[in-house]
């Protein structure tokens, strides 16, 4: 057997990413580790439909953002409800880039990472 389980992104302010993925992408979280000392924090969020999971990684020591590069990777979601999360996304200022010619666009986390929106076809 060999199965994607999971995808992670360090986070600075866990709070507002957890938001930011509950408004945006409706993901909730399915489970958590802290460390003993409080050092760390996983948070491990799903769609409520697949197995597939973000993990959240907060750092206690981490007070500089993240260097994403060149931003050459991304997250992508496919959705039935593209227009209405469109929508959402741009009055949440979070869109990032848009390209109409492949149907698509993309949103920006409060740290920076790219996430796809991909409306579901037939």
């Amino acid at each position: 057997m060999l199965q994607f389980n999971h995808f992670n992104f360090n986070v600075l302010d866990l709070e507002r990413s957890l938001a930011f993925y509950r408004q945006a992408l409706e993901l909730e979280t399915v489970r958590e580790k802290t460390a003993r000392d409080g050092s760390f924090r996983l948070v491990y969020l799903g769609d409520g439909e697949t197995g597939f999971l973000l993990e959240l990684t907060w750092l206690r020591s981490r007070t500089e953002p993240y260097d994403l590069g060149e931003q050459e990777f991304h997250l992508a979601f496919r959705t039935d409800r593209y227009d209405a999360l469109y929508a959402r996304h741009k009055a949440m200022g979070c869109v990032c880039l848009e390209n109409p010619a492949m149907g698509v666009y993309f949103i920006e986390d409060p740290d920076g990472y790219w996430i796809e929106i991909v409306p579901a076809r037939e």
